[in-house]
């Protein structure tokens, strides 16, 4: 099985370029706070790398 990701979005998107917004939004986050499990890829990854000053990971 592969490994699962918990993701948080811990800082607003207010103010932030649209590429953040959509990138955020791509992966199913709406508002601060809000948890979400993704399968452990490298496109999740590289989603969570453009926008890791504004989620919270962790692997479980």
């Amino acid at each position: 099985m592969a490994k699962q990701l918990r993701i948080t979005l811990v800082r607003s998107v207010i103010g932030r370029p649209e590429p953040q917004r959509r990138t955020v939004e791509a992966l199913g986050l709406k508002k601060i706070n809000q948890v979400v499990e993704h399968e452990d890829t490298p496109q999740i990854r590289g989603m969570i790398n453009k926008v890791s000053h504004l989620v919270q990971v962790e692997e479980l």
